[in-house]
């Protein structure tokens, strides 16, 4: 729910952003990235950005309206054309010969279809092997984006095939800053010395921030 929707909502892993940017912007959008970086510091935040970004009714563009259907089915995790995977329940080869197959089939409402696989070393090196000849040779305006917290275990071929991104951990400041916009926007009461904490204990994670300050306020 407290996405950021666009790249310049985005804090922090300014040198993603400028990459991501200056890819859409001269149409030289890679067909696979690889998100590197503790969990918590936005990997499938910025693949759905970069999703919709290619699939909003003006794109491609940098600033997606975050109002057309495209959009606002991104936002909410009901879009057909960006396929969320879970490396980490579905690592088997069937499961891959599965998603090579729909691969296949061409975007049914936007421009691009984006397949965002979540914990991709968890993949079983027999499922790497089936998932590398579709990096090898990918069908049109298909986008992969493989997001991973330990990149030494992803198979050496498949890195090659990628654009790699390393996500740093944000500093206690960075997740303050969303924290206090998350708070703004949703009229919670918050005051700093509260926040500051939230923000510390995340230690670098602002998904879990912003999940501590759910509990508070479901709690208060």
């Amino acid at each position: 729910r407290h996405r950021p929707r666009t790249f310049d909502e985005v804090v922090g892993q300014e040198h993603v952003v400028r990459t991501l940017r200056n890819a859409v912007e001269r149409d030289k959008v890679h067909h696979a990235y690889l998100f590197v970086g503790s969990r918590g510091t936005g990997k499938t935040s910025m693949a759905k950005i970069l999703a919709a970004c290619m699939n909003c009714v003006n794109g491609p563009t940098v600033e997606p309206c975050g109002q057309c259907e495209s959009c606002v089915s991104i936002a909410s995790a009901s879009s057909l054309d960006v396929i969320e995977m879970d490396a980490a329940s579905n690592n088997s080869v069937d499961d891959i010969r599965d998603l090579r197959e729909k691969v296949a089939y061409a975007p049914v409402s936007g421009r691009h279809k984006v397949y965002i696989l979540d914990e991709a070393h968890m993949l079983s090196p027999q499922a790497w092997n089936a998932f590398l000849k579709t990096l090898e040779e990918p069908p049109p305006r298909t986008i992969f984006v493989l997001a991973t917290t330990e990149a030494q275990k992803v198979l050496p071929t498949v890195v090659d095939r990628c654009h790699r991104f390393d996500f740093g951990r944000p500093s206690v400041e960075q997740v303050a800053t969303v924290l206090r916009r998350v708070s703004t926007s949703e009229q919670i009461e918050i005051d700093d010395g509260a926040l500051a904490l939230v923000a510390r204990h995340a230690t670098g994670s602002f998904r879990d921030a912003l999940g501590t300050l759910e509990q508070l306020v479901t709690y208060v």
